[in-house]
């Protein structure tokens, strides 16, 4: 869907819940719909205009990035201010919709004591997030390319893993060897944790040093072209013993059965109930303190939500990952993760990298 397509989708869904303008703030909303990739602006769509709205620090960025939108600059003021001052002047938009979860209390009262008591300030429903969800091929290109390059990575991580130094030096290693090749940024502060602290599900990198024997579990992900990556592998230093293996490899065939259950017309609440109960049967579903997992795209976390009880259903081109762990407090903790892209009859890995247990 290209970014005109993309504002017409936003603009037929105004008369549909009523709304005579939404005010787009979140910014992932807003490179999606206008191409701005930068950290202030306001876009402003009604029925017949899609305007963006930004300070002079992006003068020159805005309109190198923003395509079909108009672009209005004012020195001096936010965004949001030049919004509210455009909208003031057309008394005949009443129904303002606002990304309610985005918008602090203090930021929805600014709007509304702004444009006085003739307009009506709506919590809109999320438009845009909904039609994230299933991404163009030109999206799952750019997510495969962000995951490709994170399997490359975790093959140059495999080198540097050793008893003894220090998570935030092993995840410190692979966030440079990120930068080398090119990337955005990290998608999330990379996860090296290491024996006892392999329990702990997100558990961030510390000065602990790795065991000399035990669990590593592994969890990064990069940003490239605005997309983001995501995987987890679990590593062991030393040799396992028989019931890590045993916990290993019930978190694997957990995995898998929800990669299986990853078909279009499916439920998410499917998905984590596969994984799910496949650990019941080997007396560990306790340990799974998390959900199965979540979408992602412009953001690490971004709909739907990969959870019990979810009622979304799978479509092709939505992107999401499959990530059940166990997790022993005190002793260790296993997860292994893949983002997959939903397809016509099932689902295409994206972070093709082994998952048998590996021992250093």
């Amino acid at each position: 869907m290209s970014p005109n397509s993309r504002l017409g989708s936003v603009q037929a869904q105004l008369e549909q819940h009523r709304l005579n303008a939404i005010l787009i703030t979140h910014l992932p909303n807003i490179r999606y719909l206008c191409g701005f990739s930068g950290s202030a602006g306001v876009l402003t769509v009604t029925q017949r205009h899609a305007i963006f709205f930004t300070d002079g620090r992006y003068t020159e960025q805005a309109h190198a990035e923003v395509g079909e939108v108009k672009v209005i600059i004012r020195r001096g003021k936010s965004g949001i201010a030049s919004a509210i001052e455009w909208l003031a002047g057309r008394t005949s938009l009443r129904r303002i919709g606002i990304e309610s979860t985005r918008v602090s209390v203090a930021e929805r009262d600014v709007v509304a004591h702004s444009l006085g008591r003739t307009r009506r300030i709506v919590s809109a429903p999320p438009i845009v997030e909904q039609m994230r969800m299933v991404k163009s091929s030109d999206e799952i290109t750019k997510i495969r390319t962000a995951c490709e390059l994170g399997v490359r990575l975790f093959d140059g991580l495999l080198h540097q893993i050793r008893p003894g130094i220090p998570e935030t030096e092993a995840a410190g290693k692979l966030e440079f060897a990120a930068r080398k090749a090119g990337v955005d940024q990290m998608a999330f502060p990379t996860i090296v944790a290491g024996g006892k602290r392999s329990a702990l599900p997100h558990g961030r990198g510390s000065r602990a040093p790795l065991p000399r024997r035990g669990f590593v579990v592994c969890d990064f992900g990069v940003i490239l072209s605005g997309y983001c990556s995501d995987m987890t592998r679990t590593l062991h230093i030393g040799r396992p013993t028989a019931e890590a293996r045993r916990a290993y490899e019930a978190v694997r065939e957990a995995q898998q059965a929800g990669l299986e259950a990853v078909k279009p017309g499916r439920t998410v609440g499917e998905v984590d109930s596969s994984a799910r109960k496949l650990l019941y049967s080997k007396g560990l579903e306790r340990f799974f303190t998390h959900s199965t997992g979540h979408g992602l795209g412009l953001e690490i976390h971004e709909a739907p939500r990969v959870a019990a009880a979810q009622r979304e259903r799978l479509r092709p081109g939505m992107v999401i990952t499959v990530e059940p762990g166990v997790y022993l407090p005190g002793k260790w903790g296993v997860r292994i993760e893949d983002t997959v892209v939903v397809t016509e009859s099932g689902c295409d890995i994206l972070t093709k990298c082994p998952k048998e247990l590996l021992s250093l």
